[in-house]
């Protein structure tokens, strides 16, 4: 079975953890496994990352850029990379985040996320609170994710 990854920060107002829990609705719905790690909650080892066949990253908007775990997640991965890429590049990702109004954060997401593999989709924004339609967006990702592995 292919496995997917969610892997996001959320904290205060839980909006970028709906929009990952939407994501692996739909990924689920299409028949993959998933597995969600808040990078608020817990790090992410680099070595369980080369095992995911895809993954949907997730941030809020703070300062017009991604929160600092997953940045921190990001410099593991590059580290890691110059070693030994197996496992960490080519893969096929989407992107998902929450703003209070900017949403600069998208291009920062478009970015520097672009090295990981190949981008499926648009990435899924929401100001505040996610709506159903952002909600259902998210679902469509996983969806579309679970699509390209499987």
């Amino acid at each position: 079975m292919s496995t997917i990854l969610i892997l996001y920060h959320s904290q205060e107002y839980h909006n970028t953890h709906a929009m990952a829990e939407a994501v692996a609705e739909g990924a689920r719905a299409a028949g993959v496994d998933v597995t969600l790690v808040n990078t608020n909650e817990q790090p992410l080892d680099i070595e369980v990352y080369r095992t995911f066949d895809a993954v949907a990253f997730g941030s809020p908007d703070y300062y017009s850029y991604i929160a600092g775990t997953l940045k921190t997640f990001l410099d593991d991965w590059y580290i890691a990379k110059k070693t030994n890429a197996r496992g960490l590049t080519g893969k096929p990702y989407g992107l998902f985040y929450s703003h209070g109004g900017g949403g600069k954060v998208r291009g920062v997401m478009l970015n520097i996320f672009k090295r990981v593999g190949t981008l499926v989709g648009e990435p899924v924004g929401s100001r505040g609170r996610p709506s159903p339609e952002a909600l259902e967006e998210c679902k469509a990702l996983g969806k579309m994710l679970a699509g390209a592995v499987g």
